[in-house]
């Protein structure tokens, strides 16, 4: 364990105490937390017209009625603030977004409180079991307790049962989303978007492994969480561009905290410089400088050897950079077959998860489109920003058809991408392997994303573990980013946002995205991604590192494809290596240039200027369809 995770742990106190040292606000502050909220639901919250349709909510008229009985309220009649945070934190909830919550004031805002082990699911045939996977580093478990122990009753209430009661208080999309966060809610709540646990402690019973019915009692910790790499307050581009459900983004670096302290990184380096360049090795982890961010590792399957990446995290500063660690690390991993695992990543930055399609792909990449929904509101901030003042957002785009909106009463602005489609294309193909997607229902927004565009663009098959993605189809904005935007490059007056007490905050979907390709149009939101394979995740897997889940990938990965397009460059030609192709296309800086059929493996093209080309696209086709392409950016 890390020095500074150690001294974090150490200095955990209980819940209880903790909860005797918070409530600092005042009537006039809980009143001015109301009235943003309605400014924030009524007039930014783009997915308001879908939940309630979905849901048969009314967030809106409770939260006028919330306004109403604190208007009666004195500061000696009020209601104790826990029941104020719990209150507004339903409101929140009760629209099944991840992406619009009520972020409570400190102290609760940079804190966790956690039980001191892990459970996880597994199927044994149709039967769903819980089992205890990890206990926090340095806990002094009781004899007969610890990982591979089944878990049959939490408090009294039968285990699965007790998930289902705790799904209902959050707010996942779609039954996987809410089944899969009242799991992993049992032993860690982040107290930024959840208020603390209702009992000070739990009795979880469970057989030992001798099959003893046994019960062990565990006081509720609360310590700080590891803080995030990205400012999402502050205008910026990554700000502007956040896809994140907090949640999950908490319980990942809390995880990281409570399990494995060796990954956590002061800051966001991507300098790969002193790594070594040797390809990876059976079992064996590579080096990086983002291991908050990746794991890459080539794995052992019964039907062959191939490489395997997990993402934990779109959530970072720099895309570009994050883009650039994931080609080389998959450059060094086997290139017959290639996992992508992105389960339990509650997304960041969009563009960094949709220029990542790019490099799995010869086809090239049509971002998401976004929507605002069509208030006045939304109208002036897109005004504001429509000659990108403050160089971080460029709203023009919308603004034509947001003013029309007003005029023809239309739901929704007109759909643009977030993610230039530059950017989106400007690598093009890594890996020219078969490539498998494995999702869970804890994957969403810019995750979302990432597995929607993985899908419409037909990169490869997605293997889920759940029925579907966590379904956030949205880019987040925070209140404080908001008030920001109506204040720069000058302050626009009467504007509806104030200041927040106590360091409270919320967030709210801005701009609902939509499918491309096949399904172009639907939205993402609540719907998400259904896997095309389906795995239930076994013992083996949750006790014993995915061993089944990875060999079910496997099994997908030996029926693909294995191509190869390389190309060296010369003044008037280009020599091009090649397996399983047999026709090329070559672009020069946007225009094509020469096409050739591959007789043999090795093919010399000429290509006048092509050494003067700035960027040359090689397109190859088997079959007039194309299935790989090159681009060699000079």
């Amino acid at each position: 364990m890390t020095e500074g995770a150690g001294k974090q742990l150490a200095g955990a106190m209980e819940l209880q105490d903790f909860v005797r040292m918070a409530g600092t606000l005042t009537l006039a502050d809980r009143r001015t937390l109301v009235q943003q909220a309605l400014v924030l639901i009524e007039q930014n919250y783009v997915h308001l017209p879908l939940k309630a349709a979905m849901h048969a909510v009314n967030p809106v008229q409770r939260l006028r009625l919330l306004a109403v009985r604190l208007s009666r309220q004195s500061a000696t009649t009020m209601d104790p603030e826990a029941r104020f945070h719990q209150e507004l934190s339903e409101i929140f909830h009760s629209v099944r977004d991840l992406h619009t919550n009520y972020i409570l004031p400190a102290p609760y805002n940079t804190k966790i409180a956690y039980l001191p082990y892990l459970i996880e699911e597994y199927y044994d045939g149709d039967a769903r079991r819980y089992a205890v996977t990890r206990t926090v580093q340095g806990y002094a478990a009781p004899a007969g307790f610890g990982p591979g122990v089944e878990v049959t009753h939490w408090n009294g209430v039968p285990i699965d049962r007790a998930v289902d009661l705790n799904a209902a208080k959050f707010a996942g999309s779609n039954p996987a989303a809410r089944h899969s966060r009242g799991l992993e809610s049992l032993t860690i709540r982040p107290l930024r978007i959840h208020v603390p646990p209702d009992e000070d402690w739990v009795v979880l019973t469970y057989l030992d492994p001798d099959g003893i019915e046994r019960e062990l009692r565990e006081r509720w910790q609360v310590t700080d969480n590891q803080p995030s790499f990205v400012d999402a307050d502050q205008v910026s581009t990554a700000a502007v561009a956040q896809g994140l459900d907090l949640g999950t983004d908490e319980i990942g670096r809390a995880l990281q905290l409570l399990y494995v302290p060796q990954t956590i990184t002061s800051e966001e380096r991507i300098d790969t410089g002193e790594l070594s360049a040797e390809k990876a090795q059976p079992g064996a982890d590579l080096p990086t400088p983002m291991p908050s961010i990746f794991r890459a590792r080539s794995i052992v399957t019964p039907s062959g050897t191939f490489g395997h990446i997990r993402v934990f995290t779109f959530s970072v500063n720099d895309p570009d950079g994050f883009v650039r660690e994931f080609v080389r690390l998959i450059g060094l991993l086997p290139q017959n077959g290639l996992v992508v695992d992105v389960r339990a990543n509650g997304g960041g930055h969009i563009f960094a998860s949709e220029f990542l399609l790019q490099t799995l792909t010869p086809r090239p990449i049509t971002p998401e489109p976004t929507q605002f929904i069509a208030t006045a509101l939304n109208v002036r901030i897109c005004k504001q920003h429509q000659e990108n003042p403050t160089g971080q957002i460029d709203l023009g785009p919308w603004c034509p058809s947001m003013n029309q909106a007003l005029e023809t009463g239309a739901v929704f602005s007109g759909g643009y991408s977030i993610t230039p489609t530059g950017g989106a294309n400007a690598l093009g193909q890594q890996y020219f392997g078969p490539v498998v997607l494995i999702t869970d229902a804890r994957c969403y927004s810019a995750t979302d994303i990432f597995a929607a565009g993985f899908q419409d663009h037909r990169i490869g098959p997605v293997l889920g573990t759940d029925d579907n993605t966590g379904a956030g189809g949205a880019n987040v904005w925070t209140h404080a980013l908001l008030k920001q935007l109506l204040e720069l490059p000058s302050p626009s007056p009467d504007s509806p946002y104030k200041p927040l007490p106590g360091k409270a905050n919320m967030r709210v979907s801005i701009r609902r995205t939509l499918r491309v390709g096949d399904l172009a149009g639907t939205p993402v939101e609540d719907l998400g991604v259904v896997p095309t394979h389906r795995h239930r995740m076994t013992r083996t897997d949750v006790l014993e590192s995915n061993a089944d889940l990875l060999a079910r990938a496997g099994e997908l990965l030996a029926t693909g494809t294995v191509r190869r397009l390389d190309v060296a460059v010369a003044a008037d030609e280009l020599t091009l290596t090649t397996a399983l192709l047999d026709r090329a296309d070559v672009y020069l800086d946007g225009r094509p240039r020469a096409s050739a059929d591959l007789a043999q493996e090795v093919v010399t093209v000429p290509v006048p200027g092509a050494g003067a080309a700035r960027v040359i696209r090689v397109e190859g086709f088997q079959g007039g369809e194309l299935v790989a392409a090159r681009t060699v950016v000079r």
